[in-house]
């Protein structure tokens, strides 16, 4: 919690008047026991009607003054609580905006949302409770002790044995309380996990007939989320019976011997009203202490868990005099890459990534600029793993990557990034215009060069005939445009940004085989200077490279044009064959 302090920094004048309004609040509270006092001795006892009238009267003035202070508390502990959770929430989503894929591979979706979402409110909430009721309390409590020993320390002695009392009770409960309510957060990142999944894939789901599985496995994160919630709540709510318990029989001992020193008239019978009044606010001044801090304690787990995030190092960063504006024709070169995923095991230090096995093994390519290069390969050969390494959505593991002779590593990542288009496996979407989606690359496009990707990318004509044209909205994720649209819209985004190098990653594959060559076609001449790059399923899609690249278990196994591949390279045969079997027999 400490750590996050400085968010309040800029708002400190709210952070210090809201504990200053609060002290006029309390010492408002403790004087009303004393005015109570005066009233049943000087006035209730004597028959003095004036003297309550009037005292009476100064008792509401105190009592409105008092609400002056709670109310400017509130205002501006809400105000300093609410501005350190939106900057907390600012920061920590600008820090995940930060980070590289193979970060991201370490958190998953589900614990981020909770993190940005609950974990930020739970803290937010404590530092709300913490300018209000942990500034209210322990002044409230110290003053009623210090007005209950002025009236008598005798009977101030039972205040000696039951504030150690309840503070035994609270240390107990809150040692106990802790690793559950970390525990609860754990539970809470598993039932978000499913169910971002389940509402991700829910046409899958419904395809499949998977519903009830779905429900079964939601129930059972959910149950465990809540037999875990149970268990720290029940903690919880043996304060409240602990405490009245204590502050019960702590009042009967003070009535006990207070009417005993009322008989010997040691005391006035207002004083000892007075001193029940101020015995219950120190007890209730403590089980709000005691509420406050159970909250604590569960709000630091999640700043615990928001701390986890904003301290993660990105894996990719800018080296200092990072270059910029360095590309220019678009070369690239593969020189001795290896690259293997990073993973984390429950039984390892989590701070401690371990290497699974190369995913790319001594890769040595060279694409020219202009040039357009397939790669081909199985499922898993790290054909999407070698295009990743080009604009350092992560770092080779061994060997250099180069573009335009410069080792990307020694790139502005800004210029590096904007200087290549990606279109990757699945088409991402977002929430607005279809207009803003195609410009999301080049915010300040023009209508005549959103429309001239488009256009490139086969996407225009059907665009044009909705009834908002390029300003129809786009559900999210794409919900309202089927795959191919998806893919086309996407390849959109690439072309629009003019990149000198273009990386389609499987991105015709819900397109039909006509609409792919026509997209191909407009590829050349809009993006004559880039250098493209096409990783593709269908060998129909790639016969006309200037190169085509064969992978297989992470190494090239062939290099070369389609006729020379036809020639030299088995894998090739196998893969042209098995997608093209009859004009394979007839070519040969």
């Amino acid at each position: 919690m400490l750590k996050l302090l400085p968010y309040l920094k800029p708002y400190w004048k709210a952070t210090l008047l809201a504990p200053l309004f609060m002290l006029l609040e309390v010492y408002m509270d403790l004087l009303q026991p004393k005015y109570m006092a005066s009233i049943v001795d000087q006035g209730i006892l004597t028959g003095d009607l004036a003297h309550i009238q009037k005292t009476g009267a100064l008792m509401l003035g105190v009592a409105l003054i008092g609400l002056i202070g709670g109310i400017g508390c509130t205002v501006f502990s809400s105000t300093a609580s609410q501005n350190f959770g939106a900057d907390v929430r600012k920061d920590l989503f600008t820090k995940v905006q930060s980070f590289s894929f193979g970060v991201l591979d370490t958190f998953k979706a589900g614990s981020l949302v909770t993190r940005l979402t609950n974990d930020v409110v739970q803290v937010q909430g404590v530092v709300l409770m913490t300018l209000r009721m942990l500034v209210r309390a322990p002044l409230l409590a110290v003053g009623s002790i210090l007005m209950a020993v002025i009236i008598s320390p005798r009977l101030a002695l039972i205040l000696a044995v039951v504030i150690p009392l309840l503070v035994l009770v609270l240390v107990i409960i809150i040692r106990k309380g802790f690793p559950l309510f970390s525990k609860v957060q754990k539970k809470l990142d598993i039932v978000n996990t499913v169910l971002q999944e389940n509402l991700t894939g829910i046409r899958v789901v419904k395809a499949f007939v998977r519903a009830n599985y779905e429900i079964k496995r939601f129930r059972k994160s959910n149950d465990a989320l809540m037999d875990i919630s149970i268990k720290a709540t029940r903690i919880v709510m043996l304060i409240m019976p602990i405490m009245m318990l204590i502050m019960n029989a702590s009042i009967a001992a003070v009535i006990w011997f207070g009417g005993l020193q009322t008989w010997q008239g040691t005391i006035q019978v207002g004083d000892l009203v007075a001193f029940i009044n101020y015995v219950t606010q120190v007890l209730f001044s403590l089980m709000m202490v005691s509420m406050v801090l159970m909250n604590v304690s569960r709000a630091k787990a999640s700043a615990e868990r928001i701390h986890e995030v904003m301290e993660t190092e990105p894996e990719i960063t800018n080296k200092a005099h990072a270059q910029t504006n360095v590309i220019r024709a678009g070369k690239i070169e593969f020189d001795h890459v290896s690259f293997a995923y990073n993973t984390y095991t429950d039984d390892k230090d989590p701070n401690g990534p371990t290497r699974q096995e190369n995913a790319l093994t001594n890769i040595n390519l060279v694409f020219e600029p202009g040039q357009t290069v397939a790669i081909l390969g199985a499922t898993g050969s790290g054909k999407s793993s070698l295009v990743n390494l080009i604009p350092r959505l992560y770092d080779a593991t061994e060997g250099t990557v180069r573009i335009d002779g410069i080792d990307v590593r020694d790139m502005d990542l800004t210029h590096l990034r904007s200087e290549i288009g990606v279109v990757l496996q699945e088409a991402i979407l977002f929430t607005g215009t279809i207009s803003e989606n195609i410009a999301f690359g080049k915010p300040n496009a023009s209508q005549e060069e959103i429309e001239e990707a488009a256009k490139a990318a086969q996407i225009h004509d059907y665009i044009a005939s909705l009834p908002d044209g390029y300003q129809t909205i786009i559900g999210q994720r794409g919900v309202n445009l089927s795959g191919g649209q998806k893919q086309r819209v996407s390849i959109s985004r690439a072309i629009l940004v003019q990149p000198a190098i273009l990386i389609l990653d499987d991105s015709t594959s819900a397109v039909d085989l006509g609409t792919e060559s026509r997209i191909q076609k407009a590829l050349k001449n809009q993006t004559k200077r880039s250098t493209r790059i096409i990783i593709a399923q269908r060998i129909s899609s790639v016969l006309e490279a200037d190169t085509i690249v064969v992978l297989d278990e992470g190494s090239v196994v062939a290099q070369g044009t389609h006729n020379e591949l036809m020639e030299s390279s088995p894998v090739y045969q196998e893969i042209y064959r098995s997608q093209l079997g009859k004009e394979a027999v007839v070519s040969g």
